[in-house]
């Protein structure tokens, strides 16, 4: 069957015509040796002389020669276009596996590093990236019906109650205030979701331009500046002066200020959440720090997740889309993330590359 394959491949065809031109280049050389040959011994020796042997003898060394050639060229082409025909076999076979039995197939590495080891190497990856964009998919539909399972059904709860009793203004008025607040929590969720997905299929960067990364944390801390307060939390903005970075202040205002909303929600009550900027070899970074429970180190990777929460975090106000955001924007910046223990608390850095990295 590889066989066959090969005879009939588009690369075992190439390497014919290839070697057909190979051929006519050896065939004028050898042509060009021999007339140069009996040329060279006939001015030497004379026609009179007796050169038929020699004649004979290099003419049956020139065909034996060219045979050889056109063999070892058959052979070589037919060696290596098998092997050709082969790699993309395995990974002909394991597309196939794949789209009957799902996404757990990988195209079988051979080791020898070449560049059909590289090829499945990079599909290998991709199918990884697939796989795991599909278990995200999964969970956050299994979030999204398991949160809004809630709100939906303490809605229909007070509807049926209020369908059975007597009409009430103070209790109608308590129950439109209610559904009202739930359909707003339930609208927040996915305009979150809505949000985060404009961000991650946004292909150009049309509103980028240069920025004080200072004065859009200065804005946020302003505007949570009453929230820390209710909670006796103290919030202040350190750092540089100026912070220059290139990006769309909206979507780092968003990530800013979901950072510094997270940490007053989560830090210690009476505590302090800090918002830091600096500027170092070209490269702006921003940190908020609180005070807080921090996040165990075995869950850093997890918190990015849309819908992820922690256990601590189940009665606390919120969707779990928070970081979701605060990944995207920075994905689209081209910034990393990273989370550090704060020791107490927890420290969530945005570090953005060089304006020339862009």
């Amino acid at each position: 069957m590889l066989l066959a394959n090969t005879l009939k491949s588009s690369t075992f065809r190439l390497a014919l015509i290839a070697i057909a031109i190979f051929g006519l280049i050896v065939a004028a050389i050898i042509a060009w040796v021999y007339y140069g040959t009996l040329a060279y011994v006939q001015s030497r020796v004379g026609e009179v002389g007796d050169h038929e042997g020699f004649t004979a003898m290099i003419e049956l060394a020139m065909i034996a020669v060219a045979l050889l050639l056109l063999v070892l060229a058959a052979v070589a082409a037919v060696l290596v276009t098998r092997r050709t025909v082969g790699r993309i076999e395995q990974i002909n076979a394991t597309s196939r596996a794949i789209m009957l039995s799902g996404l757990d197939q990988r195209i079988p590495l051979r080791g020898s590093h070449d560049e059909w080891d590289r090829v499945a190497e990079n599909l290998n990856q991709m199918l990884d990236r697939i796989e795991t964009l599909m278990g995200e998919v999964k969970q956050v539909s299994d979030n999204v019906a398991h949160d809004l399972r809630t709100p939906l059904t303490r809605m229909r709860g007070r509807l049926e109650k209020a369908y059975h009793i007597p009409r009430n203004s103070e209790n109608d008025a308590a129950l439109i205030g209610d559904t009202i607040a739930d359909l707003d929590a339930v609208l927040g969720m996915f305009a979150s979701i809505t949000r985060i997905s404009e961000i991650e299929t946004r292909a150009r960067k049309g509103a980028f331009r240069e920025l004080n990364l200072v004065e859009i944390a200065g804005e946020v801390v302003e505007l949570y500046d009453a929230a820390a307060e209710q909670v006796a939390t103290r919030l202040s903005l350190t750092g540089d002066r100026e912070v220059r970075v290139t990006g769309d202040r909206d979507l780092l205002f968003d990530a800013i200020a979901n950072l510094v909303d997270n940490a007053i929600k989560h830090g210690r009550a009476s505590g302090q959440v800090s918002v830091t900027c600096t500027a170092k070899d070209g490269a702006a970074s921003i940190a908020i720090a609180d005070n807080g429970p921090g996040i165990p180190s075995d869950q850093h990777d997890q918190v990015f997740k849309r819908f992820y929460r922690l256990e601590q975090s189940r009665y606390t106000p919120g969707n779990g889309l928070g970081l979701s955001l605060v990944a995207a924007v920075a994905r689209l910046h081209g910034a990393e993330v990273s989370l550090r223990d704060n020791a107490p608390g927890l420290t969530v850095a945005l570090r953005f590359p060089p304006p020339s990295a862009l």
